[in-house]
């Protein structure tokens, strides 16, 4: 379905209240999931306009183009098939936490369409880890990466969170690609305090030490704030670095409001175009902290190629989509990597890495 075939579904959607329209795209994706000759179809429908040069390999992963999907809209890996059949050439489920949860009261989801932007406060709403890995051993069809976002239960302490973690890291790691620690969501009282250096240090060699365990040679990611200060980038890309992580996910939900808005007042995590630049700011940052040598992958407020050109520019090798897939449908992918590719197309992708290399030792 292209973007402007979907506006009508939209439309139909957008008169749903927020949550309830998202259960009922959810339980579509499932619904397809379980053809698998139509999700090939469909996903090799989706990847005409992706020419083999847009392939990318991150942490020895291959993604067959950067427009991946971020961690968020399936939270409890019920509709992988369906969402893969997408276009994605990556899929992140969670952020799931060892024991169910159903997250904050509701209305806790909020459209500004006005703004294409969505405020959620869900609160880890997941059935647990256990249940996401029972799916998980089920799926036979894996087109691309599939990655695990992982968190603590809110009723858990703080100085516990370690514990929640590898709790998860033993549930789901096996089972994933890549396993992606979740410390900077705002919708879990206190998390965000992970993000510090000394808890940061701590969590990520726990998590680490684990996943040497239970599944040698998986790629561990960490996923950041926007809100963070440049010198708190700093730090953090500094710790990821000594923790000898896979990469970044650059960034989670912002707790900024930039505009007047009924809805402003929501408690939550904004996503969506106005996190755009205050994410390629982050990207911008860790890159030159790192001097390239940590991955990045990119998400926030990606709705068209420009927006993923301009996260490859500021430092990412893959970009992630979540409020975009909301605003534009499941004709997303097919419809943004022809632009892309035309864009690259311009330079050639290794000459697009090279001069973002050049930019940020200019301005390092």
């Amino acid at each position: 379905m292209s973007p402007p075939m979907y506006g009508l579904t939209r439309s139909l959607l957008f008169q749903l209240s927020a949550e309830r329209a998202h259960r009922l795209g959810m339980a579509g994706l499932h619904y397809l999931g379980r053809s698998r000759d139509l999700c090939e179809s469909l996903r090799e429908k989706a990847l005409e306009g992706a020419p083999p040069n847009l392939a990318v390999e991150v942490a020895g992963m291959r993604f067959a183009h950067p427009v991946a999907l971020a961690a968020g809209l399936d939270k409890d890996a019920e509709a992988v098939d369906g969402l893969f059949a997408c276009g994605f050439s990556a899929v992140e489920i969670g952020t799931l936490t060892p024991r169910p949860q159903p997250g904050n009261p509701s209305p806790r989801l909020f459209r500004l369409p006005e703004h294409r932007a969505v405020i959620n406060r869900m609160g880890f709403n997941n059935h647990g880890a256990a249940q996401a890995a029972t799916r998980l051993r089920m799926q036979t069809w894996r087109p691309g990466p599939l990655g695990v976002n992982i968190g603590k239960n809110k009723d858990t302490p703080l100085e516990q969170a370690v514990e929640d973690y590898v709790a998860c890291v033993d549930a789901l790691a096996p089972l994933g690609d890549y396993v992606v620690v979740n410390a900077s969501s705002p919708n879990t009282p206190g998390l965000r305090k992970l993000q510090e250096p000394e808890q940061l240090t701590q969590l990520l060699g726990a998590v680490q030490a684990r996943l040497a365990s239970v599944a040698p040679g998986k790629p561990l990611f960490l996923k950041i704030a926007p809100d963070l200060t440049p010198e708190a980038v700093d730090e953090v890309v500094d710790v990821a670095r000594a923790c000898k992580l896979a990469g970044l996910i650059a960034t989670n939900t912002t707790l900024a409001r930039p505009f007047e808005h009924p809805l402003a007042k929501e408690a939550g995590g904004l996503s969506g175009a106005p996190v755009r630049e205050p994410a390629n700011a982050v990207i911008r940052r860790a890159y030159a902290r790192s001097g390239g040598a940590l991955p990045i992958i990119g998400v926030g407020g990606v709705f068209t190629a420009q927006d993923v050109y301009e996260k490859l520019r500021a430092g990412a090798s893959v970009v992630q989509v979540y409020t975009g897939f909301i605003y534009e449908g499941p004709g997303m992918v097919g419809h943004i990597l022809p632009a892309l590719a035309t864009l690259l197309a311009r330079d050639g992708f290794k000459q697009v890495r090279d001069a973002i290399g050049a930019e940020h030792r200019a301005t390092a």
